[in-house]
């Protein structure tokens, strides 16, 4: 069947009960009701790129077995992919960097520094967190000694960030000082990310919603922002509980601003820096 650009199928509320849910179980993510016109547009355009004018027979085709679930990762691309940019915010970015300078400061030698980037989608925000990280060993005088892991659900996302170039708009929130360090111009008003911060990070797919199910591995600082607000507030808590399990003594957690109000952890202690919400470990 041929669809025109006007005629996406309307989702009714039990249809729309039933892939909000799916989302839940399988992403933790949770939509409200004003979602649901995004739900519809979303799943609507894959359906309209399959052939499918029914939303229960292309919920069928992603719910069946192993093609079921290679369905559903390319769907889930557009359901959970949100835009992000360069020092999205640079309050909590510079607030890293003063940690990690203050770290080489109290370190009687040149010591490394280990950063985990939860949810980093296309790549911007460990980048961003990179050149600023890069700056401070550099700055000290210290041959850089930092490792990023960038964690998301989507694999086309982290297809973007290994990849590492980016269009002119891309780099619009990006100082001079950062554009001439960071950024080579390749072709067609694209430019790649340098190698000193390439080399230095490392990104996996991962799914937050099974942190239990990673391995713990101690890390200086968890840096997680706009991702914890899709999920439920008890599914918040744990995962915030997750992360603290992963800090080594000392260690930061930044994540959103007023993502989580209320909550504690006998662990951790809040940071008090005005524009940042950042806990960090006993």
């Amino acid at each position: 069947m041929v669809w025109s650009l006007q005629s996406v199928p309307l989702l009714s509320d039990s249809q729309f009960a039933l892939w909000s849910k799916l989302l839940e179980e399988r992403a933790g993510i949770y939509l409200s009701e004003q979602q649901k016109v995004f739900l519809q547009t979303q799943v609507a355009m894959r359906m309209r790129e399959l052939g499918y004018s029914d939303y229960g027979d292309y919920y069928s085709c992603v719910v069946d077995g192993v093609s079921g679930m290679v369905e559903w990762a390319l769907l889930v691309d557009r359901l959970v992919v949100n835009e992000t940019r360069f020092f999205r915010h640079r309050p909590s970015i510079d607030f890293v960097g003063r940690e990690v300078a203050a770290h080489l400061q109290r370190a009687s030698f040149n010591t490394a520094y280990d950063l985990w980037s939860v949810g980093c989608s296309s790549g911007e925000e460990p980048y961003s967190l990179a050149m600023v990280l890069n700056d401070v060993y550099q700055n000290a005088g210290l041959e850089p000694r930092y490792a990023i892991t960038g964690t998301d659900i989507s694999r086309a996302a982290l297809g973007v960030a290994r990849a590492g170039v980016y269009g002119e708009r891309k780099l619009s929130s990006v100082d001079e000082h950062f554009r001439q360090r960071y950024f080579l111009p390749v072709a067609d008003n694209q430019f790649q990310i340098s190698s000193l911060l390439r080399d230095r990070i490392c990104f996996n797919q991962g799914n937050v919603l099974n942190i239990n199910e990673m391995p713990i591995i101690k890390v200086d600082a968890i840096f997680c922002q706009n991702l914890l607000v899709y999920f439920r507030r008890w599914l918040r808590e744990q995962i915030l509980n997750a992360f603290v399990a992963r800090l080594k003594p000392g260690g930061l957690l930044v994540i959103g601003l007023g993502e989580v109000v209320d909550w504690v952890h006998p662990d951790m202690k809040r940071v008090a820096v005005d524009a940042v919400q950042a806990y960090v470990h006993k």
